[in-house]
């Protein structure tokens, strides 16, 4: 009886809601949904340990007086695995890490393999000096020094405003 007194769109709306989740899911974890779905039990097999997101480091930017400094997180990363540069007072962080691993045994075999790329790029103020820029990896975090040129006050001035 209750069925009959709901909204004639209701279960396609709750079908859309529900296909929706699962799309924005996939974006955190393109693997997430397999194991619910019939024939699709792989995920055992996958190490899927990290959301997509993962892969953008945080960072954090601070102003001080004679700097701004960029600290940005790299764990399990190498300097030989970071690249940091500059063109066009943009300054581009790239990280690229490979990792295999292979076991066997006498009745086993396995392989794995993971691969990530990270981009961020950041515009730089108009009073950093780009030949004093130096960048430092520790513990996994890389910090990155942009000395400033010394004081600059934007020009302050009026806008005429003209009709038509």
């Amino acid at each position: 009886m209750a069925e009959r007194n709901r909204h004639p769109f209701l279960a396609l709306r709750n079908e859309f809601d529900r296909l929706f989740d699962e799309a924005s899911s996939m974006f955190r974890s393109p693997m997430a949904l397999w194991g619910r779905r019939p024939g699709f039990g792989m995920e055992p097999l996958l190490r899927v340990d990290e959301p997509m997101d993962a892969i953008i480091p945080a960072v954090d930017v601070d102003e001080r007086e004679a700097d701004y400094r960029l600290t940005l997180e790299m764990p399990g990363l190498e300097d030989k695995d970071i690249e940091v540069g500059l063109q066009d007072d943009i300054l581009t962080v790239r990280a690229e890490k490979k990792e295999e691993k292979e076991e066997k045994d006498k009745n086993r075999s396995v392989s794995e393999r993971r691969y990530g790329v990270c981009v961020r790029s950041f515009q730089l103020p108009a009073n950093v000096d780009p030949e004093g820029i130096t960048a430092g990896l520790k513990n996994g975090v890389l910090t990155v020094t942009l000395p400033k040129t010394g004081p600059t006050q934007p020009a302050a001035r009026k806008i005429a405003i003209t009709q038509g």
